[in-house]
């Protein structure tokens, strides 16, 4: 079961918005999806009181760096993906969340208060390898990404964070009316209704685009090789 943080120590960043997308395409595809709510705005866990029961999606609201890992070995029996939604912050659960994840998302907008939040979680990420011999695999997800974004523009970008040796996901979060609705009246892009909602294929394409990429980077038959009490004593250390 592969486990996946999205981090931004700036709030604002996309890292909610992003997380529900895949979580909500992983479910719409058919597999079991948990996502752990650990941001304190509680968005994800506002929009299933919204939505109601969701076919295949499993909402934890309360946690903490206490239960963190508790919940992930609860939830590796089953759940496919595993998924965290943490604060716009550095701190405990922020690094042990890291620390016990496969895959750390890193959400940036297109300016410069995002790129510095991303920054410090890749510092962070690079403080914790350096402390305890480890990789922690991690991708930088550009969002909100709108039409006035020249594909040149966003090709620039990758280009410098490839400079740093920073892995950049293919297809962008772009700003979409119908990414703000699914927080304002709850559902999935798969209940929504075309007729109301403006660009409701393009923004179930994206989806799509996103989650295909994360899933051939985090295939179901990912096998955990380190154990979470190991993973701990280095998050402890580096926070």
């Amino acid at each position: 079961m592969p486990v996946i943080s999205f981090a931004n120590a700036k709030g604002g960043a996309g890292k909610t918005t992003a997380a529900l997308l895949l979580a909500t395409e992983l479910a719409h595809q058919g597999y079991r999806v948990a996502i752990l709510d650990a941001d304190p705005q509680r968005w994800i866990s506002q929009w299933h009181d919204i939505s109601g029961p969701q076919h295949n999606i499993e909402v934890i609201s309360e946690v903490s760096v206490a239960s963190l890992q508790g919940h992930i070995r609860e939830l590796s029996r089953s759940a496919d993906y595993t998924i965290i939604d943490l604060a716009g912050a550095r701190d405990a659960i922020v690094t042990t969340a890291i620390g016990l994840s496969d895959h750390v998302m890193i959400p940036v907008q297109g300016c410069a208060m995002d790129a510095r939040g991303g920054a410090q979680i890749l510092d962070l990420i690079k403080l914790m390898e350096d402390t305890g011999k480890l990789k922690i695999a991690h991708s930088v997800v550009l969002t909100r990404v709108t039409s006035m974004v020249t594909t040149r523009a966003l090709l620039t970008i990758k280009g410098l964070l490839a400079a740093r040796g920073v892995n950049v996901i293919d297809t962008p979060i772009v700003e979409r009316t119908a990414f703000r609705e699914i927080f304002d009246c709850g559902g999935t892009l798969y209940t929504m209704d075309a007729a109301k909602v403006s660009n409701l294929d393009r923004a179930r394409e994206n989806a799509q685009a996103f989650a295909g990429e994360v899933m051939r980077l985090l295939p179901v038959k990912v096998i955990r090789s380190q154990e979470p009490r190991r993973f701990l004593r280095i998050v402890r250390n580096a926070a």
